[in-house]
């Protein structure tokens, strides 16, 4: 049997002034493995084969190891790329985007500069999504406690 594990990237110990910017905890997998097959990766990632080789094809993710017959073998790396890759599709960043920011990636350290604009340009929008959200959830609130009291007013009448 197989214990698998989950080991974060860093703790609140490692940086306890912004406890919010630690990474999720990563992917369980099993202790000391760092080779994966695509069904391991679907079965780690909930994402489809399908959408796994088209991250590669579209250059979306780096060149995925082989084995000597020609099956992808999928690292710990890997692994930590799809969770970055998974958090950027939550934000709602256009896959072109997302293919620029993995080729920056690939360019090295003097695209620094390029990477932090594209995030910087997500994370502004993804705070007026959240704005938006809010927003929304104050109607909802409004409308619950609207529809919260007119029950219970009708009740009191009904009850008379």
């Amino acid at each position: 049997m197989t214990v698998l594990q989950t080991t974060p990237l860093t703790t609140e110990e490692d940086n306890p002034a912004d406890v919010c910017s630690a990474p999720p905890p990563g992917h369980p997998r099993p202790d000391g493995q760092d080779s994966y097959t695509i069904s391991e990766v679907v079965a780690f990632t909930g994402l489809t084969a399908h959408t796994l080789r088209w991250y590669e094809r579209i250059g979306l993710m780096a060149h995925v190891d082989r084995s000597h017959t020609g099956q992808r073998r999928y690292s710990n790396r890997d692994l930590d790329w799809l969770d970055l890759v998974g958090k950027l599709r939550l934000t709602g960043m256009p896959v072109a985007d997302m293919v620029r920011y993995a080729e920056l990636v690939r360019e090295g350290e003097n695209t620094f500069g390029e990477r932090r604009e594209l995030l910087e340009q997500t994370r502004r929008d993804v705070r007026a999504r959240i704005a938006e959200l809010q927003d929304t959830l104050a109607v909802l609130d409004r409308k619950i406690t609207f529809y919260s009291d007119a029950t219970q007013a009708y009740e009191a009448e009904r009850t008379r």
